[in-house]
């Protein structure tokens, strides 16, 4: 969801709605509960004083969209039409300027969206995407007092924001709440600026915890039906104590309108984070120096984990605290610093809240049999690395390779040709695929040629001939796949589980 879109025009209709007397004494009749809790409004009148809209204006270049200039052919018929139109609706073209538009002056756009004061002293929280590029950020109070904000920091992977202002009288701030309590049902409240249409309340309950919609790796939405549309982006999400228990986010819609699909980041994400954003202006998250992928049930058939859970550690980083510590390419993590893991995200996300420096107990399974290993971590830079993969030329290699048939695999030692051929680095070592049967297993698992085969079943290969006897000798076991490391040219490693049968 983006932040705010303009004020609704006023095109409103009233609908008159026929109730029957039967139906209005069933009204009457029907539960409190069925309506809502009874204290709603109490929370509302409480709480909605340290609700903020935000508005923000950001210059941008004005070029293309319907106020360009189209181009037209020297000497079209519609070419004066044009150039009389841009003329007189825009007061004429640019002097020095040509009629495409190209030198068209900057102009202002506006925004709108929603926060929460959290601190007296005049903080703010919010989304990230409200106020990102803004040139300028001002706050609206619920009494109409317009204040300038200023940006403390951002914090791009959970879209939160922290702003600062001076308040001109005294305000109120709110206070988080615990939102590893909530429970499937439970009431909550949100209130923002839906629409610019400033300080609304809404009321619906929790529908989901812990929703993983990708929009970020450190994705743990909650999940709710309270009505949350464009401009309550970054406004709080309250239990019934008044607490704010989430921040809305985003919504799915096919509309852009309300459906019941809101989702909120949770408190105990938000407040850790708004706790660095303010006495460091950045994240300092915790780093581990692996990297992992999901353990399918293929793979941890290969690996004799029952039932699948964890994180497999595909890669380790040099420089990273889980090698000094003993981590290894194949093992599997599935407790960290006493919190179970169930998938690669639970990882990510206790290791980006775990303190840096902290030592910490990882308990991995390896071979099938459970071990503990004491890791410091480190810091995760917050930097991305940009890699381009560069395009694989096509060069005749000097000599045919020998090749064996394994897995729907054509499989070749890794000669000097081959590796210039695929880019290879020499710190990669294995067995080179240079072929895939399309209907493969393999194929369907995304090997192709250029993939080096590192280790078979957990034990390293150096020819065709070692993958062969191996899969030959799973098969006799009765495995129904075989776990294979594959290495790319760059050396970057992950597991993928074939079909052996």
């Amino acid at each position: 969801m983006t932040g705010a879109r303009p004020a609704l025009k006023s095109r409103l209709r009233l609908m008159g709605i026929a109730i029957s007397l039967g139906a209005a004494s069933m009204l009457a009749s029907m539960p409190a509960s069925a309506r809502g809790p009874d204290g709603i409004a109490d929370i509302a009148e409480k709480v909605i004083d340290s609700v903020v809209n935000i508005s923000t204006s950001q210059s941008v270049e004005a070029k293309g969209g319907r106020e360009t200039m189209p181009q037209l052919p020297p000497g079209s018929p519609f070419e004066e039409f044009f150039d009389d139109f841009f003329k007189n609706r825009r007061g004429g073209l640019p002097k020095g300027g040509d009629k495409s538009g190209e030198m068209q002056p900057p102009r202002k756009t506006n925004s709108l969206g929603s926060g929460f004061i959290v601190d007296a002293a005049g903080v703010v929280v919010t989304n990230n995407h409200v106020i990102a590029d803004a040139d300028e950020i001002n706050l609206i109070m619920n009494d109409g007092t317009k204040i300038k904000a200023e940006l403390v920091g951002v914090d791009k992977k959970t879209d939160i924001a922290v702003l600062k202002f001076k308040p001109v009288k005294p305000v109120t701030a709110v206070k988080f709440g615990d939102s590893d309590k909530l429970r499937l049902g439970e009431w909550v409240i949100a209130i923002g600026n839906p629409f610019s249409l400033g300080g609304s309340v809404t009321a619906g309950i929790v529908s989901a915890r812990n929703r993983d919609i990708s929009q970020g790796p450190y994705d743990s939405y909650i999940q709710t039906d309270a009505s949350i549309n464009r401009g309550n982006s970054g406004g709080p999400l309250f239990n019934l104590e008044g607490e704010v228990v989430g921040v809305n986010t985003l919504i799915i819609s096919p509309t852009g309108g309300s459906i019941g699909l809101g989702f909120a980041v949770p408190s105990k994400t938000v407040a850790a984070v708004v706790d660095q954003l303010r006495q460091f202006g950045e994240l300092r998250r915790g780093w581990l120096g692996v990297r992992i992928q999901q353990v399918t049930e293929e793979i941890a058939e290969s690996l004799n984990i029952k039932p699948a859970r964890g994180a497999l550690v595909a890669g380790i980083d040099d420089k990273g605290p889980a090698k000094p510590a003993g981590i290894e390419p194949g093992d599997v993590v599935v407790k960290f610093d006493g919190k179970d893991v169930k998938d690669p995200k639970d990882l990510s996300r206790v290791v980006a809240d775990t303190a840096v420096g902290k030592e910490v107990d990882v308990v991995i399974i390896r071979k099938g049999n459970e071990e503990t290993r004491k890791v410091t971590l480190g810091r995760l830079e917050d930097t991305e690395k940009v890699q381009q993969a560069a395009a694989k030329t096509k060069e005749d290699p000097v000599e045919k390779p020998v090749t064996q048939k394994a897995l729907g695999l054509d499989l070749a030692a890794l000669s000097k040709d081959l590796r210039t051929k695929y880019k290879i680095k020499e710190s990669v070592k294995g067995v080179i695929i240079t072929g895939v049967d399309g209907s493969s297993d393999a194929a369907d698992k995304r090997l192709s040629a250029g993939d080096v085969i590192v280790e078979v079943a957990q034990e390293a290969v150096a020819s065709a001939a070692d993958i062969k006897k191996r899969v030959d000798q799973l098969k006799k076991d009765g495995k129904k796949s075989v776990l294979l490391l594959v290495s790319n040219g760059e050396g970057e490693l992950r597991f993928v589980a074939v079909g052996v049968q």
